[in-house]
């Protein structure tokens, strides 16, 4: 990932506030603390979340995506949601010993964990921690079923403990794909692996006998909304076999990172692609109220909606809902999929602690 300028919104738990007056700002260095956390099971309760049990093996993502909601969740460590979130990442270096504990519990009842919903468990720094491979080793000596998402291509390491998993347990990996083009993902999400190598990935998987499926997340209406049909399609005709998608979810100051960095990649569609977020927003850039944070309003959205299942029909994939969560199912059928399946839809297409420095290359 090309290096960037110190750049990050005020934090709004911190009253100080600094500013570059006199040069340029620094530029940013990729920076991993270590931390023994306390917990390392997250339980969901929005209506929004799909899973109930999570696991987040790292804080912060080198992935940097643009669009990323997560970002303000770096704030309540002091640190910012701009570059801050993309360079200062926090290892949980006791996540499977926390994991392995909460497990022996008696109250522990084996329901499938995710991971990881908030930051990617497989970004670059797993590679060297490996922490999320730690958590799967520990849920297959307990038998217990996972999913995970992720845009990294990372996560073909764990072939062999997946696939193991998957057979006494049951595992589900879904690959996070926004663009269809190498080109365009570089400039929104500039340290995750091209969309070329996480579809070789959805190859991979598939041919070790996993279900794999594809999220088209975030839908960002006025930029990756027409690729939506060539992605499906790519998907589909890489092994996945469902498909869920999202829409663009901006709160606090992921939204301020968001128009700065669409402003600096793309100058010309930058006004338009902000124009359809708000349209989707009832003239706001986000709307924080569950049940409605993942998905959109309006004609616009509406359309997008009505291609996305129209595309996922034809090309053979399993509709699937991001918005809707089941946690009796969940229950009764631990390896049950990880998205609550639409019916398919009837209708005409149409297209509306210690530091290390780390020495990271780009996958």
């Amino acid at each position: 990932m090309a290096l960037r300028r110190v750049s990050n919104p005020q934090n709004p738990f911190i009253s100080e506030a600094r500013e570059w007056l006199e040069c340029e700002p620094p530029d940013t260095k990729i920076e991993v603390y270590e931390e023994h956390a306390k917990s390392i099971l997250s339980e969901n309760d929005s209506p929004d979340i799909p899973f109930r049990w999570s696991i987040n093996p790292y804080r912060g993502c080198h992935h940097a995506c643009a669009y990323c909601y997560a970002r303000p969740t770096h704030e309540y460590l002091g640190y910012g949601a701009g570059t801050d979130f993309d360079t200062k990442i926090v290892a949980k270096v006791n996540a499977a010993e926390l994991l392995r504990k909460a497990f022996e519990k008696k109250s522990w009842q084996s329901e499938s964990i995710c991971f990881s919903g908030v930051t990617d468990c497989y970004q670059p720094q797993e590679a060297v921690y490996k922490l999320t491979r730690g958590c799967l080793e520990v849920c297959l000596a307990h038998r217990n079923p996972v999913s995970i998402i992720t845009k990294g291509y990372l996560v073909i390491r764990d072939i062999d403990l997946l696939a193991e998993l998957n057979r006494v347990a049951g595992a589900r990996v879904y690959i996070s794909l926004a663009f269809a083009d190498d080109a365009t993902a570089r400039l929104i999400e500039p340290g995750a692996p091209p969309p070329s190598r996480r579809l070789e990935a959805i190859r991979q998987l598939k041919a070790a006998g996993l279900r794999v499926g594809v999220m088209c997340a975030p839908i960002i209406p006025g930029l990756n909304d027409t690729e939506m049909p060539e992605l499906l399609r790519l998907a589909a005709e890489a092994g996945a076999k469902s498909a869920g998608y999202t829409a663009l979810h901006l709160p606090g100051n992921a939204a301020a990172v968001f128009l700065e960095r669409i402003k600096a990649a793309l100058p010309l569609r930058a006004e338009r692609i902000e124009n359809r977020v708000r349209e989707m927003r009832n003239g706001a850039l986000n709307d924080s109220r569950f049940g409605n944070r993942m998905r959109g309003e309006g004609n616009y959205w509406h359309g997008i909606r009505q291609l996305f299942n129209v595309c996922a029909v034809k090309y053979g994939l399993r509709s699937a809902h991001r918005t809707t969560r089941s946690t009796a199912a969940t229950k009764q059928d631990p390896s049950a999929d990880l998205f609550t399946a639409l019916p398919a839809p009837i209708v005409k297409p149409t297209i509306a602690g210690r530091t290390i420095q780390l020495r990271l290359f780009d996958e």
